[in-house]
């Protein structure tokens, strides 16, 4: 058997890994089997050196890659406005188009546009990359005008308050800045919210806030309100609340985590916060952690806990 045949079932194994994930319930693991398959496959699509598929094939890949980010993003966001359901992705395999890709010669079973000339990160795998000199990925580059159009900036997925429940606390976390030492050199600032159990896995849907637009000095301000997503009581015992810090890097043209901080159960309580910041990749185990700096730079929040009694 072949290289390209060796691959194409390696991709399809993947496919129905990420779509048996995802009928289980498994969402989490789902969207990082989606995610790592559409970077294998867009990796293909922009190797300029490979003949193992035609121009027209790169082109469906392309397509497919587009598909699984839109159900990776659908997951993520449970509110998504542009859902695309699990059985359209499974559409892919049902018109057997990712195992017979070299053959497949029917229309596309979407409108969908190839995923546009950019990287497809991994979870995890763009600290990976942090590692890597920002002179030579300027050099592979090429000039600013040569990159592909941004994205427009992002509006945020924050979720509104569940509705109350007799006896139950609704927590209320609102991010009033975050203080970097190069603050006002950070482009399209954002922050991702989530809450993770003792193994790291989502216990509630991951949100990311608006794009801060205010800075000053060594500081981000971000003066918005986020929902957590299920009631204090029922939060799992070893849970935290995790803030990711995400910036765009223009060079790399890729959005890259540059710091995280998070908070324990025992720290939810009324009133202002401030809770240290910690240097990537994101350790949602709370193993291995290191300060971002010796400077007191902090993240800066405040809490409202909303009971209905």
């Amino acid at each position: 058997m072949s290289d390209v045949h060796k691959t194409v079932q390696k991709w399809h194994a993947s496919f129905r890994k990420g779509t048996d994930f995802d009928s289980w319930g498994q969402l989490v693991e789902a969207i990082d089997e989606y995610q790592i398959l559409a970077r294998q496959v867009q990796k293909e699509v922009q190797a300029n050196n490979s003949t193992d598929f035609t121009e027209e094939q790169k082109k469906t890949l392309g397509k497919i890659a587009t598909c699984l980010e839109l159900r990776s993003a659908s997951l993520q966001c449970a509110q998504s406005k542009e859902e695309f359901k699990l059985e359209d992705l499974k559409k892919l395999e049902t018109s057997e188009l990712i195992k017979n890709i070299l053959t497949f010669n029917k229309e596309f079973p979407f409108n969908v546009q190839p995923v546009p000339s950019r990287k497809i990160f991994a979870p995890g795998e763009e600290e990976n990359l942090e590692l890597e000199g920002e002179e030579d990925a300027a050099a592979g580059a090429g000039s600013a005008e040569a990159f592909p159009p941004r994205a427009p900036a992002s509006q945020g997925t924050l979720l509104p308050r569940l509705p109350s429940e007799p006896g139950m606390t609704l927590l209320t976390l609102r991010i009033e800045k975050i203080g970097l030492k190069d603050a006002g050199q950070c482009i399209d600032p954002y922050m991702t919210i989530s809450v993770k159990d003792l193994n790291g896995v989502d216990v509630n849907p991951v949100q990311d806030t608006p794009v801060a637009t205010r800075k000053e000095d060594t500081y981000i301000h971000f003066s918005v309100d986020v929902e957590i997503q299920r009631h204090v009581e029922r939060l799992p015992k070893g849970a935290a609340i995790f803030f990711e810090f995400k910036h765009y890097k223009p060079k790399k043209r890729f959005t890259s985590t540059k710091c995280f901080a998070f908070m324990e159960m025992d720290e939810i309580k009324s009133g202002p916060i401030v809770i240290e910041l910690y240097k990537k990749p994101t350790d949602f185990k709370r193993k291995k952690l290191q300060l971002l700096t010796k400077k007191p730079l902090y993240l800066h929040l405040h809490q409202t806990l909303y009971k209905d009694s």
